[in-house]
């Protein structure tokens, strides 16, 4: 398992920044109780080792004006690994999609998108994604409200299960 490799101070540091990015090395250190100075090295080890990704604002998306969010299931006319590739690639290049995620099933990929209106979601979906080479079918669902968005992992899961292994 691939978080064994850290220690407890480790996994303290990645949940506490993964709850508050701003909080400054000093803070930090005083959470997971060490000083500042291996504080701040075990941090810039994480994000070499590439467990910390980057620092993010959370934004309220309605807030700025992006009322409709959908989540469209994709299904390809080939899984060869260069149209996947091909079509990952061209999800990268759209702004208005957010994530895009391969699965295993029906679907091949589940996209979520995000628009300032109606109007602007429809006409990506009619003059951009419908139109891509290799896309074989696209099944939308407009979001009517969110109950959970949590970004990152439950480190108490990891936790309980770190600790039932020893």
């Amino acid at each position: 398992m691939a978080g064994t490799r850290l220690d407890p101070i480790d996994r303290k540091i990645l949940a506490e920044l993964q709850a508050d990015g701003r909080m400054t090395n000093v803070e930090l250190a005083k959470r997971v109780g060490i000083s500042a100075p291996p504080c701040l090295r075990r941090v810039r080890t994480l994000e070499d080792a590439g467990y910390i990704k980057g620092y993010h604002a959370e934004v309220d998306a309605r807030e700025l004006g992006f009322e409709v969010q959908v989540f469209a299931m994709v299904g390809l006319q080939s899984q060869a690994e260069s149209d996947l590739s091909a079509f990952e690639e061209q999800c990268r290049n759209w702004p208005l999609v957010r994530e895009c995620h391969m699965l295993n099933g029906e679907v091949d990929f589940v996209l979520k998108c995000v628009a300032p209106d109606l109007s602007s979601f429809q006409s990506f979906l009619t003059s951009e994604l419908l139109t891509t080479d290799n896309v074989g079918s696209v099944k939308t669902s407009l979001v009517i409200r969110g109950a959970k968005d949590e970004p990152g992992v439950p480190f108490d899961v990891l936790e309980e299960r770190l600790n039932r292994s020893d």
